[in-house]
């Protein structure tokens, strides 16, 4: 989802205070029907919320409501997660105690945190704002705020369930750093490379025409570019979503070195869409059930940016599936299962990267829309990468003859860049800008002892 607009800060403080004081009216006219009070007549329906589209573009906050369609119900349970960030003190009237039991009255819910010290809304405190203590109405906002509702399907709130044998009324209305960021910040989100979120953005300041592939490839590359302008389109508007599965799944497979990474970036760059890396190292995990965790972190995120999925070394994850002989080998499975499920469920672009097709399971092999093979170059190719990567600053020792070069080594593309790094940084050491032959033929011995070769 595109929340790429212009920010108006002062828009966005002024919406979010108009909807501040909207839930206030809510709240006290609750507990005025609760308690009996004078003048409580009607339901807590009468109150309008602010009317977004009276606010001015770049409102981040009333951007976010038109374009869920969101009601009274998901306003309420939006702002509600948010008190706790914007006016804490909203909520400490929930604090007072019944005398009966001397205890705060459990109906208005809410919980202490670890550290803070005010309450935090949960499940219960939304039910009782809008149903009070009307059995039909509660049973109908329980069934509504269920996982099945967009705010904790996209995980804009985390509904984690309480633990056992708490109510499931109980769960805190939590609302994510990504929202926190794009509706009180007013600002993009970009999730950080961690153990929690084991993924890297991909960026490159390159173009198409730094990458050099043989037309076929690049045919195929188009494709895929073509896809990520149009495939959404053709699914929704000639009506191809009903036959054909969301999204799609490419392979990139071929030896170290040939632009899988560097092709995905560009893709990227190309399409406007951030490239997410995943580090399968990091995914997987020992402990059972924590490599879904993982998993699941990613793709939610990846499915609320809308990014490019590239999985760099996917035999790790998407290899053949083992023969079940223990129950490592059965939660092994289970792992790959649960990613292929993940994926064929994935409405953007997945990219799998492998040195060998034969590496990656044969049942997620048949779901791939696109298979590239990158491949060594050629060497007209090689003296194509050769000249494209000395730095126009430099200049070559007069024995060096590249087009020779790019004929006698079969290197990759990936490789060719190592040994111009190797070469230009071996000619600044000596105060000069003039590449050096030795220099040149020893970069190359370096990358091939990197393969067990001999020049």
């Amino acid at each position: 989802m595109d929340y790429a607009l212009k920010t108006n800060p002062e828009g966005n403080r002024s919406f979010l205070e108009n909807e501040i004081d909207w839930m206030a009216a809510v709240l006290n006219h609750r507990l005025k029907l609760y308690f009996n009070q004078e003048g409580a007549a009607g339901p807590v329906y009468q109150h309008n919320p602010p009317v977004p589209e009276q606010h001015v573009t770049g409102d981040r906050y009333a951007d976010f409501v038109i374009r869920h369609g969101m009601d009274f119900d998901d306003r309420l349970c939006l702002v509600l997660s948010l008190v706790p960030i914007i006016r804490p003190q909203l909520l400490d009237c929930l604090q007072v105690k019944n005398s009966d039991t001397d205890q705060r009255f459990v109906e208005f819910g809410c919980t202490r945190g670890t550290n803070y010290p005010g309450l935090l809304p949960t499940v219960e405190t939304l039910v009782f704002l809008l149903a009070g203590d009307d059995i039909p109405l509660r049973i109908g906002a329980l069934a509504r705020f269920s996982h099945a509702h967009f705010l904790f399907r996209m995980k804009y709130l985390l509904l984690e369930a309480p633990p056992w044998p708490d109510p499931p009324t109980s769960a805190v209305l939590a609302p994510s750093d990504e929202l926190v960021e794009l509706l009180i910040k007013g600002k993009d989100f970009t999730p950080e490379f961690s153990s929690a979120f084991p993924a890297q953005i991909l960026t490159t300041n390159q173009d198409w025409n730094d990458l050099v592939l043989d037309h076929e490839m690049m045919e195929q590359i188009n494709e895929i570019r073509i896809w990520v302008e149009y495939g959404e389109r053709v699914l929704s508007e000639w009506g191809l979503g009903s036959r054909v599965k969301p999204g799609f799944k490419c392979l990139f497979y071929g030896p170290s070195g040939t632009g899988k990474t560097f092709t995905t970036m560009l893709l990227g760059k190309d399409t406007g869409k951030l490239v997410f890396r995943v580090d399968l190292s990091m995914v997987v995990s020992k402990y059972i059930g924590e490599t879904e965790k993982n998993l699941s972190r990613i793709f939610d995120a990846a499915e609320r940016l809308n990014v490019i999925l590239f999985f760099d070394e996917a035999d790790a994850l998407f290899g053949k599936r083992t023969e079940v002989k223990d129950a490592h080998d059965r939660y092994a499975n289970m792992e790959t299962s649960y990613l292929l499920q993940r994926i064929e469920e994935y409405n953007g672009l997945v990219i799998l990267a492998s040195n060998l097709k034969s590496n990656i399971d044969d049942a997620f092999a048949r779901r791939f829309q696109a298979v590239v093979h990158f491949t060594i170059p050629n060497p007209e190719q090689r003296m194509q990468i050769w000249q494209n990567t000395f730095s126009p600053s430099t200049r070559n020792e007069s024995k060096i003859n590249l087009e020779e070069i790019a004929a006698k080594y079969e290197i990759s593309g990936g490789a060719i860049l190592n040994v111009v790094r190797y070469c230009s940084m071996m000619a600044m050491s000596r105060q000069s800008n003039i590449i050096l032959y030795n220099d040149l033929v020893n970069g190359i011995r370096k990358e091939f002892r990197k393969e067990g070769k001999t020049i």
